[in-house]
C-alpha cells in the first residue's frame, strides 16, 4: 500500500481521560512508538490524548505509562498534538479531513495534509455505543465519521486508508464505510457486542491494554509487514481475540494488501524487527496470563 512518491499519515486517538482509563492513552502511545520505530516520522503523526495519565495523582511511577506487564514506558518522547479539551470529536473529524480552519485549539493546528498519492491509518481506542465513540466532552457520531471519509474520498486525498477502531459496539463505527472506495477497517467488536480490557496491574491499580489492541501490535511486532496482509491479521485477530469478535468493513479487496506501509510502518529496520521479535516472546507469555476480560462499557 502506498508508493515511491507517496507519504504515510498517521492519525492516533484516545477519547478517554481519568486514572480508570488508562489503558486508552497507553494504547495510544504504544501504537506511537511501534510507528515511529517503523520509520515514520513525526511529521506525519498526529496524537489526540488528554494526556492526564503519566503524571497523575494515583500514579506509582510518575512519568511512567506502560501497556502491557513489565512492558517498557511507552509515554516517552509521544507527541502531544492534541491534549485536554482540544481532545474532541469536532477536531478529530477537522485533523483527518486537513480542515485548519476548522480546529478549535490555541497554537499550532497540525492535521492531516494527504495528496491522492498518500495512505492514511486511523486508530481510535475508548468507550463506545452504538453508532457512536465517546471523546472526553463530546461524541463522535458514526455518520459523521463515514460523510467525512466520503468526502475525503471526493476530493482524492487519500489513495488508501486504513481505521482500527478498539471501543465497545466499535462495529457501528464502521459498518457504513463503503465497499468501492479505498478504505478498509477492522473493529474490535461486532456492532452489538462489547469489547474488553486486559492486563490488569495491582501496584497501579489499572487496566494496562485492551485485548483487541494487544493481540493487533503484538501481531504488527511478530510478523514480516512486508509479507503479511491485512487478511492475515485480521484471521489471527478473529483466532485470538476470544472476549470479542473482531469484524472488517469497506473494501474487502484490500485485506489482500500487504500491511507495510499502511498500518504504522515505515523504512522497516530488520535488525530491529528481529530484536522485537524476540522481546515479544518474552512479553507475551506475561500478557496471555492476564486477557481475561473487562467490558469497554
Amino acid at each position: 500500500m502506498g508508493g515511491e512518491s507517496s507519504k504515510q499519515w498517521i492519525l492516533l486517538a484516545a477519547g478517554s481521560k481519568g486514572w480508570d482509563n488508562y489503558r486508552h492513552q497507553a494504547d495510544v502511545c504504544h501504537a506511537y512508538q511501534m510507528a515511529r520505530s517503523n520509520g515514520i516520522p513525526d511529521e506525519q503523526i498526529i496524537v489526540m490524548m488528554y494526556d492526564d495519565i503519566a503524571y497523575n495523582k494515583e500514579n506509582p511511577f510518575k512519568g511512567n505509562i506502560i501497556n502491557e506487564p513489565n512492558g517498557s514506558n511507552v509515554y516517552e518522547g509521544v507527541l502531544k498534538d492534541y491534549t485536554g479539551n482540544d481532545v474532541s470529536a469536532e477536531n478529530f473529524l477537522a485533523v483527518l479531513e486537513g480542515d485548519e480552519s476548522s480546529v478549535t485549539k490555541r497554537g499550532p493546528k497540525k492535521v492531516i495534509k494527504s495528496g491522492s498519492n498518500d495512505t492514511i491509518f486511523v486508530y481510535l481506542s475508548d468507550h463506545g455505543s452504538n453508532g457512536i465513540f465517546a471523546f472526553p466532552k463530546s461524541t463522535l457520531y458514526a455518520t459523521d465519521l463515514i460523510d467525512t471519509v466520503k468526502r475525503m474520498n471526493s476530493n482524492q486525498q487519500f489513495s488508501q486508508m486504513v481505521m482500527y477502531v478498539e471501543s465497545c459496539h466499535s462495529g457501528s463505527m464502521l459498518s457504513q464505510l463503503p465497499r468501492n472506495i479505498n478504505v478498509y477497517g477492522v473493529s474490535a467488536s461486532k456492532p452489538d457486542e462489547n469489547s474488553y480490557a486486559c492486563c490488569y496491574d495491582q501496584r497501579r491499580n489499572a487496566y494496562l491494554a485492551d485485548v483487541f489492541t494487544a493481540h493487533w501490535l503484538h501481531h504488527n511486532k511478530m510478523v514480516d509487514l512486508e509479507e503479511t496482509t491485512f487478511q492475515d491479521q485480521f484471521a489471527y485477530l478473529r483466532r485470538n481475540v476470544g472476549s470479542s469478535t473482531p469484524c472488517q468493513y469497506g473494501n474487502q479487496e484490500m485485506r489482500r494488501g500487504k500491511i507495510r506501509p499502511a498500518a504504522l510502518t515505515g523504512m522497516k529496520n530488520s535488525l530491529s524487527m528481529l530484536f522485537h521479535k524476540h522481546m515479544c516472546l518474552l512479553t507475551f507469555v506475561n500478557l496471555e496470563w492476564t486477557l481475561q476480560g473487562f467490558n469497554e462499557l
